[in-house]
């Protein structure tokens, strides 16, 4: 603990010189200053706890050399079996075989990209073992006016031995996310290039024809256009539900895109081909401004119903019709701040969000909601507690908070989540975990990457 603890201080005074907060990935700069166009990951400077608190956790391992950590992914290989960690942050990317001992990883081989910016939701091909790295504009000292973004395909056959095929230039980067087996990819974020057409609030989706990934191919068209009541705005990431539903989120809510299949079109009213390229609308909408202030929606889930590999999800409730989304704000204090949101998708499969305009506003209906301040475990000194990504594993839902750590959701009842266990380092700041083997993996961006066992039940 002192040596992580100093490591923290360091990091403090380093922030208090450049007066901005170290680990700030979104385009606002500390809270109480006018935001630019896009989203802020950081309340301020950051200030360590005074003490720890976990429950219903147990911690088995810690990976400190991978300090800067931001998002985690696993490939399994079966000549010879192997299980692999791969860890992607702002020192690059590093492969761990954690085979025998999924506490224990050992280093396998690692690519430097000093000056990377996040690479959030780093994207693999679990059979094809490609590895899509967003860079932000603000990589290597850019930004978001007039820097580079686009993504890196790296080889990862061996994991042993990783390898960067190529770099392929898009005019976004913030996050990019596999669709249809990872045979495309959807890119968006962050705020707007300077040559971006003026009334946008941030950029859409664009797509990349990967499956050649020595030779991708970007279309020149984005999608997910017109997200925020009939604004272009910030398109943040996108998750793929078991049914192949694609859910991007962004400023304006979550929306659900068909990818493949003759699928009825909602708003051009007739059966089209969708694909990923020209995506056919499925459901999803706007956010009750009651329930998530900002309108920022991060990244989202929507249950099915379908058996995982980590045990059934929740999609018994409701048969499909809920979607979870975690809002990322930061305000003056934790009351304000981002939260999970739990709406219902029922009355939104008729174009609804795609026709919301600032003069009639379509909001899906809130079911539950949950934030983390003034819960068990919090430290009411810390003011890093926005929502961030989330995993799901049978009826416990684990979530990133910030500086006010690991929380785990009993969400049974997605109506009442219940908190069932939380790990808080007085030293952490997690972004990303993954369920994986039992066992959580939490990318922590000033611990490196933690290994817990949950130990309240399902």
């Amino acid at each position: 603990m002192p040596r992580r603890s100093a490591l923290l201080t360091a990091i403090t005074a380093v922030v208090l010189a450049m007066g901005v907060p170290a680990w700030a990935c979104g385009d606002a700069p500390a809270f109480g200053t006018a935001p630019e166009s896009g989203h802020a990951h950081s309340a301020g400077t950051p200030k360590a706890s005074k003490s720890s608190a976990a429950k219903n956790v147990e911690l088995l391992g810690t990976l400190p050399e991978a300090q800067g950590a931001i998002s985690i992914n696993f490939l399994q290989y079966s000549r010879p079996h192997r299980d692999v960690m791969i860890v992607a942050g702002e020192f690059g990317l590093k492969s761990y075989d954690i085979t025998a001992d999924p506490a224990k990883p050992r280093l396998l081989s690692e690519i430097s990209m000093p000056g990377m910016w996040e690479m959030e939701d780093t994207e693999v091909d679990p059979e094809r073992k490609l590895i899509f790295l967003a860079r932000d504009p603000r990589a290597f000292g850019g930004t978001t006016a007039t820097g580079k973004s686009g993504v890196y395909i790296v080889d990862a056959a061996d994991p042993a031995k990783l390898d960067t095929i190529t770099f392929v230039e898009i005019p976004a980067g913030h996050t990019t996310s596999c669709v249809n087996d990872c045979r495309y990819l959807w890119t968006g974020g962050p705020a707007k290039a300077s040559h971006m057409p003026a009334d946008w609030g941030g950029r859409p989706v664009w797509v990349t024809d990967v499956r050649d990934p020595r030779n991708p191919k970007v279309y020149p068209n984005p999608i997910d256009t017109a997200r925020n009541d009939g604004k272009t705005d910030y398109a943040h990431d996108v998750q793929v539900d078991a049914d192949g539903v694609a859910w991007v989120s962004g400023r304006g809510g979550v929306r659900g895109y068909w990818t493949e299949g003759l699928r009825f079109d909602p708003v051009q009213r007739k059966l089209r081909r969708a694909t990923a390229v020209d995506p056919v609308p499925f459901a999803g909408g706007g956010i009750s401004e009651l329930s998530a202030t900002s309108k920022f929606l991060h990244n989202s889930y929507r249950p099915v119903g379908r058996r995982t590999l980590d045990g059934p999800d929740v999609g018994a409730w409701g048969y499909g019709q809920t979607v979870f989304a975690t809002e990322e704000n930061f305000a003056d204090g934790c009351a304000a701040d981002g939260v999970l949101v739990i709406s219902s998708l029922k009355g939104s499969y008729g174009g609804e969000g795609w026709r919301s305009t600032p003069e009639n506003p379509y909001r899906l209906n809130t079911i539950g909601t949950w934030s983390v301040a003034g819960q068990e475990g919090s430290d009411p000194d810390n003011g890093n507690c926005s929502a961030h990504y989330f995993d799901v594993r049978g009826k416990v839902l684990a979530q990133s908070f910030y500086g006010q750590g690991t929380r785990f959701l009993d969400i049974s009842d997605p109506s009442r989540p219940r908190q069932v266990g939380y790990f808080r380092p007085a030293d952490g700041l997690s972004w990303q975990p993954l369920w994986h083997r039992g066992l959580l993996f939490v990318a922590d961006n000033v611990r490196g990457v933690d290994i817990l066992r949950f130990t309240g039940g399902k």
